[in-house]
């Protein structure tokens, strides 16, 4: 066995020839050295030693070249070994952490305020990247595991834990902090992410995520103050009443409060619903099933599960379109009319709706658009709308939110930053002013609502109680909420708004998302195209100055493009910044058209539509020339979620794609076609079949003659 000198020798030998900084090769090597010395990394040395012994460097360099930030959503990730990975140890060291933070914030009364603790449903279970012949640390751990693996560091510093007994959603962990007036709480769970991924969120006393200064304060102490981890055996801790599971008490108590929300008596629409195997069967479902709707489930994702089988593409992301792949099917069995769906720990809403015998699928923004409009009317017909009325919503958020309230005379707060714990911060100070009663609903782009003052996080139940109510109402008289919808969009003007994204890996991924953001921040850009830039806000220049802290400074890392108007737009804009959640910078476009007569809707739609095509592929193009890329026009037609390395490889695979076809016998071509795009990951074919097809005008399995 070789020593850990030379291990750590060839280790640099091995990143020396990686086209990457050097700051990055030397932090990995430290942090190598510690976790091969360290007898708390014991446990990790034998896969660690196999990583090295194999020479795989990118990898090696991307799990320890940092520790594994704090970022809008929390601290999450891939979990595997290493400082920039979820594992035991780092989230042991982040609610070591936690604990000196909480006995600075709260003394000695956090012991007896105690923390609440929830997780969700993942499970690690990839194979490959390790030796999977030998014992690893990570292998099949869940989020019940960390959570559990955090308590004994709460319990070992004496702060009480609180658990439920089963998986629960987020606003559940928000809601139950703020029921038990306790002192903080964890949330165990990477949301939507891939299946290989886990994390923690951390709450605040009043069930929020932390902002700046405070978030800064709990990453310095977890990095710079932890020299020793505290723990105490899990079953002791139960034992000495360290830790308590929660009765069905709280449970019953969170349901009655989103049910409190009900604006409408109609619940006459059939409802399909799909937690995608995740936490909505604890919330979600049993909220709408009190609220008195006809509601089934999907019975291929309502089990829980952290390999997320039976969605497509191994998403369980509201976001993607595909989620809704095996609900669609069941829904046309039942008769339902609207289809709706959670991410795993339930905090975001997706929903469908049966409109012209097709399914329609609403966007974020558009889900955001259609309650806003919904509550307001309501609000107004019961007289609760008063001088401190208020919509709360992010800055990427649809600009149409503040139209609708503006025209109806409710106050918008539209200028937060990306993190719904702006709104809640929002929410907090109404609070505080006594003005709670003003709150309308929070709203994010990202299929993040809430619509009610029981929690301080988006919560999919309570707005799936709202899209239900109003769904109802409009089947009452023979419409859906598309009809809704258009109706708004005629009145205001067409308000297209899109995502895309740059996914960028590891840390050469970090260079480069820093390289784009320079270059734009440095840069005066008078055009992308046709369209010609009249403004652009940094956020970074905005606000309070100096900054509160560097996760301040991150959250600000934000930049908006304003266009002049075309004959056609009453606005356009796009806002770029990076995700502080996952590898990737993400481009909001917004396009706003004009009023038009409700006959013409679909006209205006591709109107609109077709412009930001074209600004979107401006800007894009312009991006990839940052980074030396020539990007295929077809690559906009790839899963828009890949990896950006991993589209560029497709195209090199498309060739050997073609000559599959030479392949006599049918399960053998069959059988390397999949090898071929293997890379791809999952339903690799639906991810690349639209490129393909716009090509050699049939998809991927006709071409092939595999269907």
């Amino acid at each position: 066995m070789h020593n850990t000198q030379v291990l750590l020798e060839k280790a640099q030998s091995g990143f020396n020839r990686l086209n990457i900084a050097d700051q990055y090769k030397i932090s990995a090597l430290r942090y190598m050295e510690i976790w091969l010395t360290d007898p708390q990394f014991e446990d990790y040395v034998p896969q660690l030693r196999y990583l090295m012994e194999a020479e795989k460097w990118n990898f090696l360099l991307d799990s320890f070249y940092q520790v594994i930030p704090f970022g809008t959503g929390g601290r999450r990730g891939t979990v595997g070994i290493g400082p920039n990975r979820i594992n035991p140890w780092t989230i042991q060291a982040s609610a070591q952490g936690h604990c000196q933070y909480l006995f600075r914030q709260f003394g000695n009364e956090v012991k007896n305020k105690g923390i609440v603790m929830t997780y969700d449903v993942r499970k690690y279970t990839e194979k490959g990247l390790y030796d999977d012949s030998m014992y690893n640390p990570v292998m099949n751990l869940t989020a019940k595991d960390l959570a559990e693996a955090a308590a004994e560091v709460y319990a070992a510093n004496g702060i009480k834990t609180f658990m439920f007994q089963g998986v629960r959603s987020t606003p559940a962990l928000s809601f139950t902090i703020r029921y038990l007036k306790a002192a903080a709480g964890d949330m165990f769970s990477a949301s939507h992410n891939l299946p290989t991924d886990n994390g923690k969120k951390i709450y605040d006393y009043l069930g929020g995520q932390l902002i700046a200064p405070f978030d800064q304060i709990l990453v310095d102490e977890v990095t710079q103050n932890v020299s020793r981890i505290l723990r105490m055996p899990f079953e002791k801790a139960l034992k000495d009443g360290l830790v308590e599971y929660l009765s069905e008490d709280v449970d019953k108590a969170f349901i009655q409060s989103i049910c409190a929300v009900c604006l409408s008596t109609e619940t006459g629409v059939r409802i399909m619903f799909s937690p995608l195997h995740g936490t909505g069967i604890s919330s979600v479902f049993p909220a709408l099933q009190k609220a008195g709707f006809h509601v089934e489930l999907d019975s291929k994702t309502s089990n829980l599960s952290g390999a997320f089988e039976n969605v497509t593409f191994n998403i369980p992301n509201p976001e993607v379109e595909q989620s809704f792949d095996t609900s669609i099917a069941e829904a046309e069995k039942t008769g339902a009319e609207i289809i709706m769906n959670t991410d795993p720990d339930a905090d975001r809403i997706g929903i469908m709706v049966r409109h012209q015998n097709t399914w329609r699928v609403l966007n974020g923004n558009e889900i955001a658009i259609i309650l806003t409009e919904y509550a307001i009317s309501k609000f107004k017909s019961l007289e609760r709308i008063t001088s401190d009325s208020v919509v709360i919503k992010t800055d990427v958020t649809t600009s149409l939110i503040e139209k609708i309230a503006r025209d109806n005379n409710v106050n918008c707060i539209g200028n937060l930053l990306v993190g719904f714990k702006y709104i809640a911060e929002e929410l907090n100070k109404l609070e505080k002013k006594g003005k709670i009663q003003g709150f309308v609903l929070g709203a994010e782009e990202s299929h993040g609502i809430l619509v009610g003052d029981y929690c301080r996080d988006k919560d999919a139940a309570g707005a799936a109680i709202w899209l239900g109510e109003l769904a109802s109402e409009q089947k009452k008289i023979g419409k859906t909420l598309v009809d809704f919808l258009d109706s708004i969009y005629s009145r205001y003007g067409y308000c297209h708004n899109y995502l895309t994204e740059i996914r960028l890996l590891g840390a050469k991924g970090v260079e480069q998302i820093a390289s784009i953001m320079d270059h734009l921040r440095s840069e005066t850009v008078k055009n992308f195209g046709v369209f010609t830039v009249s403004k652009t806000v940094d956020r970074w220049e905005e606000g309070p100055q100096p900054h509160l802290s560097a996760t301040d400074t991150v959250s600000r890392n934000v930049l908006v493009f304003t266009f002049k108007d075309l004959p056609e737009t009453q606005g356009i804009r796009v806002t770029v910044r990076p995700s502080g959640t996952e590898p990737k910078i993400k481009m909001y476009f917004e396009i706003m058209g004009k009023p038009f007569s409700l006959e013409k809707v679909n006209e205006n739609k591709e109107k609109i539509t077709d412009l930001r095509l074209k600004l979107e592929k401006n800007f894009m193009d312009y991006c990839y020339q940052i980074l030396g890329v020539d990007f295929p026009e077809r690559g906009y037609l790839l899963f828009w979620q890949l990896p950006l390395e991993i589209k560029l490889k497709y195209f090199e695979a498309e060739p050997h794609i073609i000559e599959l076809k030479e392949i006599f016998d049918k399960s053998a071509r069959a059988k390397a076609l999949y090898d071929c795009m293997s890379f791809m990951g999952s339903n690799c074919v639906e991810k690349a079949d639209r490129a393909f097809k716009s090509k050699y005008k049939a998809g991927i399995m006709e071409f092939l003659e595999l269907n």
